[in-house]
């Protein structure tokens, strides 16, 4: 689909699209109040599971993006609700933050090192070798192995950072046991998003700045694609990739009406 007058929701990514580096990208709150105005759903997706949507909006508020709780999509959510389908009422092992943590409480998982049906691998800044000690082991004796994302550093303003998908790696490598991974580019994040706002693809719209992951997965699940050159891809980026978006923009301001 390259008509965007067609599109009735839209999913966008949240770093390098609506903020960069604490800052609301010029043009993201404008839009955000369009949407709003239009009465048109949206949600704003991130693979990020450390925070809870309500710490998330809260710290968009801050940057002047006027995002509600509800509005928000995170992969720890992805990851729960994945696991409801899965296994309701089931028991999960969790390395991670309150984001995950929470998101497993408000579906009724039990969280246990006592023979769990999952490991939950989420984004956390406080790894311990007893906890990754205690994950290979159960995931050695049966319990299956989930990760958020796959993202192997993440941004900070000292360098980079390990992230869950270097964490991921050092488990896999001690237990020869990958794990399935929910959030993007996993198109289940974006349908258990869709499920959300009760949207449908022909009719939905990604904004993204990764051609590896907001991209790739909003063509896979049928979205109108949308990349922005605010966050990770520049051109030479994007002629690395054999698919392309529906459009290339400079940034969210260009949605702009």
């Amino acid at each position: 689909m390259a008509d965007r007058r067609k599109i009735e929701c839209w999913l966008t990514d949240m770093d390098g699209v609506l903020v960069h580096e604490g800052h609301a990208i010029p043009g993201a709150a404008e839009l955000i109040n369009q949407w709003q105005a239009n009465g048109q759903r949206f949600l704003v997706l991130t693979n990020n599971s450390i925070y809870t949507p309500r710490d998330l909006s809260a710290r968009l508020q801050a940057t002047g993006l006027n995002i509600p709780e509800e509005s928000i999509w995170t992969s720890a959510l992805a990851t729960a609700a994945f696991l409801k389908s899965q296994k309701a009422q089931g028991s999960a092992f969790v390395i991670g933050e309150a984001g995950m943590t929470t998101a497993l409480h408000e579906i009724g998982y039990i969280q246990t090192d006592v023979n769990p049906d999952y490991v939950v691998l989420g984004e956390t800044r406080n790894f311990s070798f007893e906890n990754l000690t205690k994950a290979i082991r159960l995931i050695v004796a049966g319990a299956r192995f989930i990760a958020t994302n796959p993202d192997a550093t993440g941004p900070s303003a000292e360098g980079i950072l390990p992230a869950t998908g270097s964490v991921a790696a050092l488990i896999t490598k001690a237990t020869g046991r990958e794990p399935y991974i929910v959030g993007k580019p996993n198109p289940m994040m974006f349908r258990t998003a869709m499920n959300k706002i009760s949207a449908h693809s022909e009719t939905t719209g990604m904004i993204g700045d990764r051609m590896d992951t907001d991209v790739v997965a909003g063509i896979e699940s049928g979205l109108h694609t949308v990349l922005v050159l605010t966050g990770i891809a520049d051109s030479a980026e994007i002629e690395k990739y054999p698919f392309r978006p529906n459009e290339i923009l400079n940034s969210v301001a260009d949605l702009l009406d």
